[in-house]
This record gives structure tokens, C-alpha cells and sequence, in this order.
């Protein structure tokens, strides 16, 4: 059975985004503690699929978030004008002049390379979006007036304060009444949790939002240590999936949470930083769906890889209602979007599917 939409003629908006959005400073090819220069983007896992939609796919889409009212600040927001998205929805907090009381995030990442992994400083706290909390957006005008067909979210978001996820909840809940689908990436990050009370309180948390969703995305690292489900048979090294014992797992949660009607994660087994094998796969109506493989992947760089899969994915759920062509969507799109730098994806939909057709990298003239 297909997911039920609003009707698009009611809704301004096929979806939007509630999450964080930081400027990420990227050293390139070198490293953070040596670095001289940056190149700056824009990121946030809610957000990057609200982009994804809009520039690779054509859909209309929408950011819920908040920034600090500087030219950081405002330096974001022309990102997310070049992206496309609607800035309607974005919340400008005064900014004192020191960044005491309120500020933007930053996150400075490094890419990796072969032996060396990929990593993420975060410099976010006491950031404007940390500080939202209910009553800040009107989403009966939002979702009734305005309208929106989907609302993403995700673990990210819901871990940055003690205000956060209870926005979530009062916003996928507002998002249920007006008959929005809900789609949420569990996203688990051990670092934002490790001061707020760790893993028990991720899963206090994820498990009450976990009620309220319609399309459930994650590893099986985010449905353990969020949602407390156990799946056997993860290869450490590798970080590969035993998709029998995942998939045992999902058929687990859905009993639990009979309010999914769909389930996804990529998988990914990580040789190196820059070669992966890739995939990934879906559940819905008691099936599951696997994508076509994309064996020894070269990356530029891996970080928004997982947005861009939830972006196809959602792509292909909204517009076909076909859980192995929605699959595919996300899979070739995550795929491409890790072979340019930056969160955001730079693909076309040609591209995506030229690529889950087989297409290959030969020359265009």
C-alpha cells in the first residue's frame, strides 16, 4: 500500500525540514589543526534532505529553523537561497555582539583519505537553533494554512538541548493532525548525547518520537543505541551490515512500532575513507527491497552521503509509491552526492537515473 499524501494543490511545500543548519568549514584536501584557509558550506542533516529534494529532484521544500541575526547568520541563509529552499520558516534571534547568550553553529570537518577517516569537529553550542523550543513556530498556520505534504527531522536535532525534542514532538504531532507524513533519521551521534545522559537518554528520547513517524531511516547502530533494538552480526572493522540479522531486527521494530510503514539504511561497508562498498535497503508492507549494489565506491567526501540516500528515497516514495524504485533513488543519489565536496548533493535527476539504470563514468561531450 502506498503512502498517503496530502493532496499537492493544498500544500505550498512537498516538504519540510525542522533541524539546524551550520557552516561548515572544510581544509580540503588537508587537515583542521594544520589548516591556513577554508572552504565554507552549508549543513544539517534535516536541512541537507530539504536541499536534495529541491535542487536535485524539483520539489518545493522548506526549512523550520533559527539563527543568530549576524552576517554568519545571514551568510547561511544565502546558501539556503542558492539551495532553493524556502526561508520562510527561519527564526532570527539579536545577536549581542559576542555570542554570550546566542550564536550559530560551526562545524569544521575533515574529509579524509584512504587509512585516515572522516572527521567532524562541531562547535555548536549555545546555538539559536539549540535554544528552539515549543510554541516558536505556528504549525497549525504552517500545516493548515500553508500547508505541507512531509515533515523530516531527525535524532540530530532532537539532541542538541532539552528544548529540542520536545519541538520535535509537538511539531510531528501538529504534522500527523493535518495528515503529513512523517519521516525521521534516527542519526545517532554519541558526542551530543554523552553530556545530556547518554545513550538511555537518546532512547527516552527517540523512543517517545519514534510513536508519531511514518518513515524511519537509520543504521543499525542508530535503531540500537536509539531505540534500544540489538542486531547481531556487525563486522567492526569493515562496518558491515549482516543484512539477515538487520532485517530480523526491522521485523522486530515494526511490531514494537507499528506506525512505521516504511524503514531504510544505507549499507555501507567502509574499506577506507575513500573506497566503500555501498547500498541500501528498505522495508514496507512486510517486504524488504534492496538497491542495486554499488561495490568499491570512490568518495571525495562521505559526510551528507546518508541525507542525499533519505532525499531519494523520500523522492521516490512521494512520487511512485514503489518501495524498490524509492530504494534505488536513494541509493544512486547518496552515491553521487559522495563524489563532490560539501553536505549538499550537486547531482541532477538524470544523473540518479542514469545511474540506477547501470549508467557508468564515460566521458559527456
Amino acid at each position: 500500500m502506498a503512502i498517503q499524501l496530502r493532496d499537492k494543490s493544498q500544500c505550498k511545500y512537498d516538504l519540510l525540514a525542522l533541524g539546524e543548519v551550520m557552516l561548515r568549514l572544510d581544509p580540503g584536501e588537508g587537515r583542521v589543526r594544520c589548516a591556513r584557509e577554508f572552504k565554507v558550506w552549508e549543513g544539517g542533516g534535516e536541512y541537507n534532505v530539504a536541499r536534495g529534494l529541491r535542487r536535485c529532484f524539483g520539489l518545493k521544500t522548506a526549512v523550520a529553523t533559527a539563527f543568530a541575526d549576524n552576517d554568519v547568520g545571514r551568510l547561511l541563509e544565502d546558501f539556503i537561497l542558492q539551495g532553493g529552499v524556502d526561508t520562510d520558516f527561519i527564526q532570527w534571534v539579536p545577536f549581542d555582539g559576542v555570542g554570550r547568550t546566542v550564536r550559530n553553529g560551526l562545524n569544521f570537518t575533515e574529509r579524509g583519505f584512504g587509512v585516515r577517516g572522516a572527521v567532524g569537529i562541531p562547535d555548536r553550542g549555545h546555538s539559536a537553533a539549540s535554544q528552539l523550543k515549543p510554541g516558536d513556530f505556528d504549525w497549525n498556520h504552517i500545516f493548515g494554512k500553508v500547508g505541507a505534504r512531509w515533515l523530516h527531522t531527525g535524532g540530530i536535532f532532537a539532541a542538541l538541548s532539552d528544548t529540542t525534542p520536545q519541538l520535535v514532538v509537538e511539531a510531528v504531532k501538529k504534522a500527523k493532525q493535518y495528515g503529513a507524513v512523517v519521516s525521521y533519521d534516527l542519526n545517532y551521534r554519541p558526542s551530543l548525547w554523552k553530556s545530556i545522559g547518554g545513550q538511555k537518554r537518546a532512547q527516552e528520547v527517540n523512543r517517545e518520537i519514534a510513536k508519531y513517524v511514518d518513515v524511519m531511516i537509520g543504521n543499525e547502530e542508530d535503531f540500537t543505541a536509539c531505540l534500544g533494538f540489538e542486531v547481531a552480526g556487525a563486522d567492526e572493522h569493515l562496518l558491515r551490515i549482516d543484512v539477515g540479522a538487520f532485517k530480523k531486527m526491522i521485523e522486530t521494530a515494526v511490531k514494537v512500532f507499528p506506525n512505521f510503514q516504511v524503514t531504510a539504511t544505507t549499507l555501507r561497508a567502509a574499506k577506507t575513507a575513500t573506497r566503500n562498498d555501498w547500498g541500501a535497503i528498505c522495508w514496507m508492507d512486510g517486504k524488504f527491497y534492496e538497491s542495486r549494489k554499488y561495490p568499491d565506491l570512490e568518495i571525495l567526501d562521505r559526510v551528507g552521503g546518508g541525507d542525499s540516500f533519505a532525499s531519494g528515497l523520500i523522492y521516490g516514495l512521494m512520487t511512485t509509491g514503489d518501495p524498490q524504485k524509492a530504494v534505488d533513488y536513494g541509493a544512486a543519489h547518496g552515491a553521487l552526492a559522495m563524489t563532490t565536496p560539501g553536505d549538499t548533493s550537486m547531482a541532477s535527476k538524470a544523473e540518479v537515473e542514469k545511474l540506477m539504470k547501470g549508467g557508468g563514468a564515460r566521458v559527456q561531450r
